[in-house]
């Protein structure tokens, strides 16, 4: 998780909102990434589809299987959409993100049984840091 806050440290200085996401398997980094979809000028530049984007390019597959994701912000539905179809093995994030949260603030939408594949996650982890990045940023724009 520090490696994806570094992630959206890098978002935060590059004037996109802080999310940072690192991919993992077998303790080994397969990407990092933060939002871009200001300066890409492409809603789908999250930090997340970023990270899959380039982990699919390198395995040069678009199956994902025993990987981990780590994003600093809960996921967005698309994301989460994102996550499934890579067959990503666990989310882990670090702070929910209660507007558009669609795995544990909102939708709930890791639990839908009618899923084909299940991500496992977990919460919580550095909440506090990866919280008070996200708030600093906004606080900065009101």
């Amino acid at each position: 998780m520090t490696l994806a806050l570094k992630q959206a440290e890098a978002a935060a200085q590059a004037g996109e909102v802080p999310v940072g996401a690192v991919l993992v398997a077998k303790g080994a980094v397969l990407a990092e990434a933060h939002n871009q979809p200001i300066s890409a000028r492409d809603p789908t530049a999250h930090a997340e589809i970023l990270v899959l984007r380039a982990a699919a390019q390198s395995r040069k597959n678009y199956r994902l299987p025993g990987t981990t994701l780590y994003v600093t912000i809960e996921p967005c539905p698309m994301c989460v959409g994102a996550l499934i179809h890579a067959r990503v093995e666990q989310l882990v994030f670090g702070a929910r993100e209660p507007r558009s949260g669609a795995v544990v603030s909102h939708q709930n939408l890791l639990d839908s049984l009618n899923l084909n594949h299940k991500v496992h996650y977990q919460e919580g982890i550095l909440a506090k840091e990866c919280g008070a990045i996200i708030q600093a940023f906004f606080r900065t724009k009101r």
